[in-house]
């Protein structure tokens, strides 16, 4: 699809002769006399637009939409509004959610050009960005198992025009759109990875995507079997591993700049790809969707490629152990002791609670490459649900300065996070008698325990934990996300290690 800028600043006349099939509108929640395109379009509708809005209660909320038929009033034959929230306190991703509506609307009438007005004051770059990427992400669908002819109905969207003042750079809005469109492409790649079923995403096949993504940007890849890990101590992974009859793979993806690398940054992701509990068996509503299990690993393999073609100044190295959690003769087993990479020694008190052990030698793994940072992300605790609800990530850490860059980068990125606490105290809840720790505590403080089992492996390395529980998969549409996987932490990822010039 093709972004093109056209010269006109809200309030022109360029906005109504933009020949396209729908003309889109982004407008704050306010008084919308004070909006000079409304204004504008609504002297060339003769008064319809004040009209219509009255009559539909059309105030900009976030994600409201008005359409209305021009009657060849104006060169576009659908007019489009849609709002962000009010001036001031809309986010990143109240734009980008706004946008997406935009293309929906387009993909339901047929529409093949777009124009695009963003609202008054967010005619930068970033706000291009932000844009397109909500166009993009709206276009999604994972169909590649529905069979109807309405599912497979194609999206014949081919352009985009994004309206800007006369003193815009197109040099710059074409590098806003570039960049929008990689994001967006690698948050697509994510969701698809997690929509999947399990039985399609094992181990192996999610090895095998990164080994296509590794040859396709030119990225060094690795991947471990089981006698690999298991020369390389990786006793808590392998465990998990055992039960099931699909092969574990551990993922080493390696992104060099061409220049002298600023820092090296790894970046690890929960790869379950089928999380049954093991022999702490889930009931069965409780298993349905973890096929999700894995969305951590789907948002670092995916955010890497997208780091490489951004050209990222940092050495990145992505990591996911990759594995399903199933019940068998062979599943390791309450009050095993299982010994780590680290050496130290784990004593099982529920297999249901098998990610921090897969991630727990994946951050040893990663101490050995020597990073001055490092992130992990997984679909970790139901406890971080329940002390901050399905949308927000829980953030641990045991560095602030660098905890307080990543909180800022998501922020900018429309992604929403909240930082937790990792109190000491509540590290008696993972003693053993027999062991160096349990791998969980008690019920309350949940996802703080299991953060507090992750730090164990971190060491002294600055270290983010990103519990992305909630916000991996949506139960249904909103804006800019589609129900099932949301591909969420690769456009913080994005926004944190390519800093913008």
């Amino acid at each position: 699809m093709k972004f093109t800028l056209f010269s006109g600043a809200s309030g022109t006349s360029a906005a109504g002769d933009l020949e396209v099939d729908l003309l889109a509108v982004a407008l704050y929640k306010e008084n919308l006399s004070e909006s000079e395109v409304f204004t504008l379009l609504n002297q060339r509708l003769d008064g319809l637009l004040v009209r219509v809005a009255e009559e539909e209660r059309f105030l900009g909320k976030p994600q409201q939409t008005l359409s209305v038929h021009t009657h060849g009033k104006i060169a576009a034959p659908r007019l489009l509004l849609v709002g962000i929230g009010p001036r001031g306190e809309s986010s990143s991703a109240d734009l980008r959610h706004a946008t997406a509506k935009v293309s929906r609307a387009a993909r339901s009438v047929g529409a093949r050009r777009i124009g695009l007005i963003l609202p008054a004051g967010r005619t930068d770059t970033r706000a291009v960005e932000l844009a397109a990427e909500g166009i993009l992400l709206g276009r999604y669908k994972f169909d590649r198992y529905l069979t109807s002819d309405e599912a497979k109905r194609p999206d014949v969207l081919e352009s985009v025009s994004i309206g800007l003042g006369p003193e815009a750079d197109a040099m710059a809005f074409s590098a806003a759109t570039r960049r929008a469109e990689i994001v967006a492409d690698a948050v697509a790649r994510a969701r698809d990875l997690v929509n999947e079923p399990a039985a399609e995403m094992t181990p192996t096949r999610l090895a095998a995507v990164a080994e296509e993504l590794a040859r396709a940007r030119g990225l060094e890849v690795e991947v471990f079997g089981p006698a690999r890990c298991r020369e390389l101590g990786m006793g808590m992974f392998l465990a998990v591993a055992q039960g099931s009859d699909e092969e574990p793979r551990f993922i080493h993806l390696t992104y060099r700049p061409k220049t002298p690398a600023k820092k090296r940054v790894c970046i690890i992701g929960k790869g379950v790809t089928f999380d049954s509990g093991g022999l702490s068996l889930k009931p069965s509503q409780g298993m349905e969707d973890m096929k999700v299990d894995m969305a951590g690993s789907a948002a670092v393999i995916q955010a890497i490629g997208a780091l490489a073609a951004l050209e990222s100044p940092y050495e990145i190295h992505a990591l996911a152990a990759a594995t399903e959690n199933m019940p068998s003769g062979k599943s390791y087993k309450l009050g095993d002791v299982l010994k780590s990479m680290a050496g130290k020694t784990v004593e099982i008190n529920n297999t249901d609670a098998e990610g921090r052990l897969t991630l727990g030698d994946a951050l040893t793994f990663a101490l050995t490459l020597k990073p001055d940072e490092i992130f992990d992300f997984a679909t970790l605790t139901g406890a971080c649900m329940v002390a901050l609800g399905p949308n927000i990530a829980g953030v641990m850490t045991n560095n602030q300065e660098l905890t307080d860059r990543w909180l800022a980068a998501a922020k900018a990125a429309g992604e929403e996070m909240w930082q937790l606490p990792l109190p000491d105290r509540l590290k008696d809840q993972l003693k053993s008698d027999i062991a160096d720790m349990k791998n969980t505590g008690d019920r309350q403080g949940g996802a703080l325990t299991a953060g507090l089992f992750l730090k164990e492996f971190a060491g002294s390395t600055p270290w983010v934990h990103v519990d992305i529980a909630g916000p991996a998969t949506e139960s249904k549409e909103f804006g800019a996300l589609t129900k099932g996987g949301t591909g969420f932490a690769v456009a913080s990822l994005a926004e944190y290690l390519v800093p913008r010039t």
